[in-house]
């Protein structure tokens, strides 16, 4: 969805997981992408792991990824400062094809 500031996501995410993963399965029900991240749901530790993953994954700086809605939920809604819809989506689809 976009915002003046940039394009909002919604996320599934599973805190405590094996690894960090990012995407991680669609939820087409939820229309929410799944966000997997090895930190524990306390004290902020999982969001601040989101945050980092998703700056990573679209090579923005951690300042400019800000979590909506959802702190203590696992259905999150962020939002990605200064990225169009047109440009996360490719970021997305390359993601499920490297090659591309």
């Amino acid at each position: 969805m976009e915002s003046r500031e940039g394009t909002v996501i919604s996320l599934e995410v599973a805190a405590g997981a094996k690894e960090n993963r990012f995407p991680s399965g669609y939820n087409p029900w939820r229309k929410s992408i799944g966000c997997s991240v090895r930190a524990p749901p306390v004290g902020g530790k999982a969001n601040a792991a989101v945050v980092r993953l998703l700056a990573g994954f679209f090579d923005v700086h951690e300042e400019r990824v800000q979590i909506l809605s959802g702190s203590t939920s696992h259905q999150k809604r962020v939002l990605l400062k200064g990225l169009g819809p047109p440009e996360v989506l490719d970021m997305l689809a390359r993601s499920r094809d490297p090659g591309r």
